[in-house]
């Protein structure tokens, strides 16, 4: 389980002071502040994570200065992130981004595209595909929480008979983490409970 810390508003001494603690990997949802902070904080250790909307005018920068991006949805965004990640660089983790609720406001991919999307990153050799992500709509049970991503857990083992480096199942956050672990999450994505409110 890896425990990506969110750090957006965040001033780079809080997230200093959690990697001297022992804190590797941080999550930024926007550009611009994901970039300046990656630049700030550096070191083999730190993995950088962008967990916000990728537009098209921010891809060269997030692709140079982020090793992980967990909201591709659309060919186009990965087509410019594997142009656009330098050649002496490692690939560029990425997940798939599903709207596991079907929610019309919620970015990412419904479920059934899921199947066409993925062989996009067979012939994007900069890019190094990993798993999927979900932001699911609110509830205010256990259960309730449990649901979609119970669906995204077993939409993701049936995307491994097919893609069997699939590792990371990038779901949960502060308000429904229980949830979210109790159906095998491998990367949870908490802000509010390490850094309090924004």
């Amino acid at each position: 389980m890896t425990l990506v810390a969110v750090s957006k508003t965040k001033p780079t001494d809080v997230i200093e002071e959690a990697f001297e603690a022992g804190q590797l990997a941080f999550g930024e949802n926007y550009a611009q502040e994901a970039i300046d902070k990656a630049a700030a904080i550096t070191g083999a250790k730190v993995k950088w994570h962008f967990i916000g909307p990728v537009q098209s005018n921010k891809t060269r920068a997030l692709a140079a200065g982020m090793d992980w991006i967990h909201t591709v949805d659309r060919p186009k965004i990965a087509l410019r992130l594997n142009e656009q990640r330098p050649n002496n660089m490692l690939p560029l983790n990425v997940c798939v981004q599903v709207n596991i609720s079907r929610e019309p406001s919620k970015a990412g991919l419904l479920p059934e595209d899921l199947n066409d999307f993925l062989p996009l990153f067979d012939d994007l050799p900069n890019l190094r595909v990993r798993g999927l992500m979900a932001i699911p709509a609110p509830a205010s049970t256990v259960a309730a929480q449990r649901q979609p991503f119970r669906e995204l857990r077993q939409l993701f083992e049936s995307s491994k008979a097919n893609y069997p480096a699939l590792d990371t199942l990038s779901m949960g956050m502060s308000a429904d983490l229980e949830a979210a672990v109790a159906e095998g999450a491998t990367m949870v994505r908490i802000g509010t409970d390490i850094f309090g409110p924004r």
